[in-house]
């Protein structure tokens, strides 16, 4: 096996980065193609992809805001994205369930927190379910609160990380 390498998702990698986003995440809350496609075409600098092998194995999305409101669902088609913004708001950490339990997911995170460090932002938001707020404490980001999105018929909890 070899190291997994980084890049930015270009408009080819749609239809393999849904394909990872409907496997791994329930029902409504998986982001349709047409978003991935959106937030790869608007900001494919906050589309982070891992690979394996040559394989897309996982990824995270993002975009950019200068006030964030993390229970806006139009944030997640872009709508009020500014890629000079120095808020970055994570809407998808996912790798393929056939490459879970190898710390990628890590992986991905410590390389996209870098780069958003290197990019000069200041904070990065994330929400996320409740099984996961110690995971994302251990990465360094802070609770805020239960979120009043109900994305998903899901509860969520908002995080920040201060850059």
């Amino acid at each position: 096996m070899s190291t997994p390498s980084f890049r930015n998702a270009t408009l080819s990698d749609t239809d393999r980065c849904y394909q990872i986003e409907i496997s791994a995440y329930e029902g409504d809350e998986a982001a349709t193609r047409e978003k991935i496609e959106t937030r790869i075409a608007q900001y494919p600098e906050g589309f982070l992809i891992l690979e394996q092998d040559g394989e897309v194995v996982g990824f995270i999305n993002s975009g950019c805001a200068q006030e964030v409101v993390m229970s806006d669902d139009a944030f997640k088609e872009l709508v009020g994205h500014d890629a000079a913004a120095p808020n970055v708001v994570i809407m998808s950490v996912v790798v393929d369930p056939s490459h879970q339990g190898k710390g990628f997911s890590t992986l991905l995170m410590r390389t996209f927190v870098q780069r958003m460090r290197e990019m000069g932002k200041a904070t990065i938001h994330l929400m996320c379910k409740e099984r996961h707020i110690e995971l994302y404490r251990r990465m360094g980001y802070a609770y805020v609160r239960p979120s009043p999105s109900d994305h998903g018929g899901m509860a969520w909890h908002e995080m920040v990380m201060t850059l």
